[in-house]
This record gives C-alpha cells, sequence and structure tokens, in this order.
C-alpha cells in the first residue's frame, strides 16, 4: 500500500511531496544509522523500539502493518497498527457483546525522525506524525471501522494527541497508566 501525501519542509517553507508505504529495508537502515544515534543523544522516549523486529512482525501478522512516511529518499516517521483484537471506548457498555461494540484500528507506535521534534532544535519538516495518524484514520475507513484509531500515548507526546483533534479518555492502569486517546467514528 502506497499514499501520496505532502509535509511542510520549514527550510523552503513550502508544502513538499512524501509518500506512505510499506517499510522497507531502507528505511530500517535509516533508523538505526541515522535515526537513532539522534534520540540516543537526545534522550528520547523512543529511541529504545526496533523496526527490524516490527518489519519482520508485520510479514508474520496479517493484523500487523508498518508503515514508513518518507521524504527525500528518507524515512521522515513510521507508525505501527494493529487491524485487530481492539475496540472503542466510547461503547463500552456493559450489556454489549464484543460484536457489537465498535473496533478500531490500534495505533501501537507512531513516531517522527529526531529532526522533525522541537526538541530537536531544527524542526526540518512539519506535519510528519499528523498525516501518519490520519492515514491510521484512513485504514480505519477501509476496512469498515469507521474511522476510529485508538492509541496509548507517551508522556511527552500528549499535547500532539490534544492537538491532533484527539479525544483523551483517561489514564489506562493496564498499561503503565499511560493516557488513552480516541478518534471517534465518522458519521
Amino acid at each position: 500500500m502506497e499514499q501520496v501525501t505532502e509535509i511542510f519542509d520549514t527550510r523552503q517553507q513550502c508544502f513538499v511531496e512524501a509518500l506512505i508505504l510499506d517499510i522497507q529495508e531502507r528505511h530500517v537502515r535509516d533508523f538505526e544509522e541515522i535515526w537513532l544515534p539522534q534520540l540516543e543523544e537526545l534522550s528520547e522516549e523512543d529511541k529504545h523500539l526496533d523496526w527490524a523486529l516490527k518489519k519482520r512482525l508485520s510479514r508474520n501478522y496479517d493484523d500487523f502493518e508498518v508503515y514508513a512516511l518518507e521524504c527525500n529518499d528518507m524515512a521522515q516517521g513510521f507508525i505501527a497498527i494493529e487491524t485487530l483484537g481492539h475496540r472503542s471506548w466510547f461503547d463500552t457498555s456493559a450489556s454489549l457483546s464484543a460484536d457489537e461494540t465498535q473496533r478500531i484500528v490500534y495505533a501501537k507506535f507512531i513516531v517522527s525522525a529526531p529532526w522533525n521534534r522541537r526538541v530537536s532544535g531544527t524542526l526540518h519538516y512539519k506535519y510528519v506524525g499528523l498525516k501518519l495518524l490520519l492515514f491510521a484514520r484512513q485504514r480505519s475507513l477501509a476496512l469498515g471501522y469507521a474511522g476510529r484509531v485508538g492509541l496509548h500515548s507517551l508522556p511527552g507526546a500528549v499535547g500532539f494527541y490534544h492537538k491532533a483533534g484527539m479525544l483523551e479518555l483517561g489514564n489506562d492502569p493496564d498499561r503503565e497508566n499511560l493516557t488513552y486517546f480516541e478518534y471517534r467514528g465518522l458519521s
């Protein structure tokens, strides 16, 4: 699956074309050789993520998908989604059976390259994370889930999900008390 999108190049002060596609070996190399040293230097929360493993998992499990957002021959962001096994927190009435609750796409991991984060001091591209999140929403629509997407946020990203228009549904004691966010279904 591939999708053309646009992200904002802060150096050129204009939108540029980017591509969201299944993660490739070159994207894993980008992460390991270029991203990782910068993430470690910045002590970022997501420096431990193993995208090579996630790539392998996506090849072995139909319900686990991993995508890269690529611009100028470099991975600018990644998203890993689970397409089965997750339900909306909006419809958790005890009177509903599992089949009656609404399925969601669950965004397991979503990251932008270190140079696309405010913490780096040099923001090369804007809207990478947002474009990946909206891609997850489009996958939800394609799967018949009405655009519903859920995720647990690392503490440093809570503000981002608020700005992205996701609804905060509280802390999840089953997930290290991380804050849970969700996009409701589109009418």
